[in-house]
């Protein structure tokens, strides 16, 4: 969970820092997306404040089960919102980032020492991190579910 936010919140600021000093149109990175780049940066963040506050609890042995669910269903649906942002996004009817990597990225493979080959590897890995927020989106949505599982179970035991 801790890999997935850190994850996020460097491939959303990476975008922030490209967006801010790119000056060609930006056919990966629209400014309509700019907005949802924060709010996940700060989901993440919010994420890996809970779950340093769990293991803070944990060792001082204090961790009470409700603590992990409201705060596990908390974090579920800003991640959720986030997912769905990001897959609506990746994925949208127009102009989804999917199809401008399949039009300017995948269709194009360039070869040698040039510009051209920098900024196709460029654009690639932008694409490629894309998928990789919604991969980690989805890691961090079943581990959120599966610890709010696993804290009702211990507190259905312990009543």
């Amino acid at each position: 969970m801790l890999i997935a936010a850190c994850t996020i919140i460097g491939v959303f600021s990476t975008f922030i820092q490209i967006q801010q000093n790119a000056v060609a149109p930006r056919a990966l990175l629209t400014s309509h997306r700019r907005r949802y780049f924060p709010y996940y940066i700060t989901v993440a963040a919010l994420t890996v404040a809970f779950i340093i506050t769990l293991l803070v609890l944990i060792f001082q042995r204090r961790l009470l089960p409700s603590i992990v669910m409201i705060g596990g269903f908390i974090l579920f649906v800003l991640w959720l919102v986030g997912l769905i942002v990001i897959s609506v996004q990746l994925w949208g009817p127009v102009g989804s980032v999917s199809s401008n990597c399949n039009i300017f990225v995948y269709a194009s493979n360039p070869t040698g020492q040039s510009l051209q080959t920098l900024s196709w590897l460029e654009q690639r890995s932008i694409c490629q991190s894309w998928q990789a927020v919604f991969a980690f989106g989805m890691v961090g949505e079943i581990f959120l579910l599966w610890i709010m599982i696993i804290a009702y179970q211990v507190f259905a035991d312990d009543a």
